[in-house]
Formats: structure tokens, C-alpha cells, sequence
């Protein structure tokens, strides 16, 4: 008898490194799944919907804590996963286990017969199911891509939708202009639910705001119903609501204000759902999420190193998300910083790295372990070198982080990051346990 965990390997595996071709994207295969269903995206406790290039994650996770420190049950579905399939789907306070996972992906797998359903949109369509099938209060919806016809869009009534800040990322599939991009994101505004703006670029903005004019979707922006600040103990969030002093997010990075401040303000938009100031206090003290500038404390790669150094882990892919990163390291005090990069073929290494080039002392570019999609170390050597960053190749993690503690001798205290990829990340957290 196979067990859970075998079960859902034999479902997934052949599905997990299908590229579907842009002009594939498609909502008929998952509607036509959901109706065999049931139709179980009708039915989930109300709906926040996330989309957007950079920290959608990083959102929806301060949303978790927030609405649980306000004493709700929260169904999250998000991705990708970092170690386990089970992260993507979060029932009422945990990950979903393997016999309940198992048992839904065969029940899709046996409805979606035919339909040729692809990973993202069988898990979806087991996330939604687990949704309905257990109590909760709130449903926390992530976009896996894009917006228009990613398979979350098949609901068709929020409570509430939420546009992170959108930049050039997937350009193949989304286009390559951040209107063309933002246009595609847009797409999961609806008509006469409201949604909230997360900081965002001219460009995207305006079309932001055509999508919202032609359904009726009222709208609560950064920088305009709402603001936020950091201050030298946390942040000042101020709206037509009021103005509230804050702790610092429990997330680190100059990034994460914002990202807390456009939860906040998600909270403010939706009545149904209140959230007070203890709550959000609470929530911001004790939200978590792996691989979004994660200190690395233990583990067989921290090992490697002397007490001395910093290891950081974050899974920044795109231009726009590494620019933010680098401003961090910036804002703290000097030290040698040393990077570990690997990412898949989709992005361009030499983009990302641009933003670290005056940063970093030395790096070691990987293979993303186990991922066909990853490009090649001798290609993010060629990006690398053409920056002017000091680089060489590596067969491995071990190999990469021993080779930069080599290079940096004995010189007193230093920082490592590995980035490039949330799956890089996963790997990460896998060989590091």
C-alpha cells in the first residue's frame, strides 16, 4: 500500500516541471475542474486576493498574523513551496497533512480526467476543497504568476482584492512592459469589490487605475487613503482612518513597511473582518516567513562558517526585488558581503546581480539544486563577470559557501546571502534542515 507521501509524489512529479507555452494560459481546464467539483471556489470563507511581482508573500503573511492574533481562522493558499508540497496549502492554523492532501489530489486527479490539469490548477483545485471541507473565518488567496488567467482568478467575489508592487518579472508569459504587466494583474480586480494598492510605479499605477474605473472597484492606494514611515523603533501608518504608531515588522528588510502597511490597510477595507490595534501589534511581532531575508542561525551550511558571520536566505528573483535588497545591506553597518546565487532560465542573472555589484566582494554562482528549469552556472558566471563582480563556479552549496569562506580568510566578520530563487531557497532550507 503506497503511502501518503508516495501518493502524492506519483500525482505531482510528472506535473511539476510542465512549462506550459504563454499562449496556453487558459481558465477553461480549471473551471471545467471546479465544476466537476462542485464548484468549491463558490464557497470559501471571504477572500482576499493577492497579486503582484514583489512581496505578495510577504503580504499575505502579515495578513495571516493579523488575522489570527484577532482570533480567526485562516485558509492560506500560496507558492511555491520551499520544502514540502503541503506549505502551498494552509488550513485553519496549519500546513495541510499528506493523507488529507493525498486523498484530494486523487479526488481532482479522478474528476480532472481528460482535461490534461496541469500542478498549479490540480492544487488549487485541492485547496479549495480543503477550504470548504474545514471551518475557517478567512481565505488568503495568492496569485502563482499573474492574475488574468491564473487559476486563483476563478473567484468570481472577493471580499477584498490587493496589487503588490509590479515590475518586469515573467516577461514571456505577462509581457514585457510594466503597463503590459500590470494590465495582467489588474485583471483580478472586480466589479464593485474594493482593493488596496501597494506602492507602485507610474506606469503601473495608471493602468491600475483604468482597471478600476471600468468595473467600479474603489481603491485604497499608498500615497493617497494611505501612508507609512519608518521611524527609529518601527513605523507610523497613517490613513483616513487615523494615524497609529507601531513596533518595527517582524520581517526584516526596508521593504517590509510597506508590505506591512498595505496589510494594515487591507484590514482597514474590509469591516466585515476588524482587526484592532492589539492584533496588529501582535501580528507584526510574530509573523514569519521563510526564505524573505531569513537568518540562517544553524545547520550543516551555517556550519561551514565561524561565528562570525552573518548568513541571510532570500528569495528575490527579479531586478526590482534585489534592488531592495541591496538597500538594506546598505542601510546596515559595513561588512564584507559575499554572495551564493542560482535562478531559472526564466530570469536574467545580469539584471539582479547589477543591483549588488558595488556590494558584493566576491561570489559563487550554482545550479539551483535539482531544478531543470535552473540556468547553468557558466551562465551566471558570463552575467556576473560582465557586472565586474568577482566570480567563480560551484557544483554545490557546501562547495559554494566553503569556496567564499576560503576567499575571505581570516578577516574578521563577514555577511553571506544566497539568492536568486525562491526554489534556490528551498534547496537551502532542505540541505541546511
Amino acid at each position: 500500500m503506497p503511502s501518503p507521501a508516495e501518493r502524492i509524489h506519483r500525482i505531482l512529479d510528472p506535473l511539476k516541471h510542465g512549462r506550459t507555452h504563454p499562449g496556453e494560459f487558459t481558465l477553461t481546464k480549471i473551471r471545467t475542474l471546479l465544476d466537476r467539483l462542485g464548484n468549491p471556489e463558490r464557497r470559501l470563507p471571504p477572500v482576499i486576493h493577492v497579486a503582484g511581482t514583489n512581496g505578495k508573500g510577504s503580504l499575505v503573511a502579515f495578513l495571516r498574523a493579523f488575522h489570527e492574533a484577532a482570533g480567526r481562522r485562516v485558509h492560506l493558499y500560496t507558492s511555491p513551496d520551499l520544502v514540502r508540497v503541503n506549505e502551498r496549502i494552509y488550513v485553519a492554523g496549519a500546513d495541510i497533512a499528506d493523507e488529507p492532501l493525498a486523498a484530494l489530489l486523487e479526488e481532482c486527479e479522478r474528476a480532472g480526467s481528460g482535461l490534461g490539469i496541469q500542478h498549479f490548477e490540480i492544487l488549487t483545485a485541492s485547496a479549495f476543497l480543503a477550504f470548504t471541507r474545514t471551518p475557517g473565518d478567512v481565505t488568503l488567496l495568492e496569485t502563482g504568476l499573474g492574475g488574468r488567467l491564473d487559476a486563483t482568478n476563478v473567484v468570481d467575489r472577493p471580499a477584498l482584492t490587493a496589487l503588490t508592487p509590479i515590475s518586469l518579472d515573467h516577461m514571456a508569459f505577462l509581457g514585457d512592459t510594466v503597463a503590459l504587466i500590470a494590465k495582467e494583474k489588474a485583471a483580478i480586480m472586480k466589479p464593485g469589490v474594493p482593493s488596496v494598492i501597494g506602492p507602485q510605479p507610474p506606469e503601473a499605477l495608471a493602468v491600475i487605475e483604468a482597471r478600476a474605473t471600468e468595473v467600479g472597484a474603489p481603491l485604497s492606494r499608498c500615497g493617497r487613503e494611505w501612508r507609512a514611515t519608518a521611524t527609529a523603533g518601527g513605523m507610523v501608518y497613517e490613513s483616513t482612518q487615523g494615524r497609529r504608531e507601531l513596533p518595527k515588522p517582524g520581517l526584516i528588510g526596508l521593504h517590509q513597511v510597506p508590505n506591512a502597511a498595505t496589510a494594515i490597510a487591507c484590514t482597514e477595507a474590509v469591516p466585515a473582518l476588524p482587526v484592532g490595534l492589539d492584533a496588529i501589534r501582535t501580528g507584526l511581532a510574530t509573523v514569519r516567513w521563510p526564505a524573505r531575508m531569513q537568518r540562517l542561525a544553524r545547520g550543516p551550511l551555517v556550519d561551514l562558517l565561524t561565528a562570525d558571520w552573518e548568513v541571510w536566505l532570500d528569495g528575490t528573483h527579479n531586478e526590482d526585488g534585489a534592488r531592495v535588497i541591496a538597500e538594506t545591506f546598505r542601510s546596515w553597518p559595513a561588512r564584507p558581503l559575499y554572495l551564493v546565487f542560482g535562478v531559472i532560465k526564466s530570469h536574467d542573472p545580469r539584471s539582479i546581480l547589477r543591483q549588488f555589484k558595488e556590494l558584493v566582494t566576491a561570489m559563487r554562482a550554482l545550479a539551483i539544486p535539482g531544478d531543470i528549469s535552473s540556468h547553468d552556472a557558466a551562465t551566471i558566471v558570463a552575467g556576473a563577470e560582465a557586472e565586474g563582480i568577482e566570480v567563480a563556479p560551484a557544483t554545490g552549496l557546501a562547495e559554494a559557501v566553503a569556496g567564499l569562506k576560503a576567499r575571505h580568510g581570516e578577516n574578521g566578520p563577514a555577511r553571506l546571502l544566497i539568492c536568486g530563487s525562491l526554489y534556490l531557497a528551498g534547496a537551502v532550507l532542505k540541505e541546511n534542515g
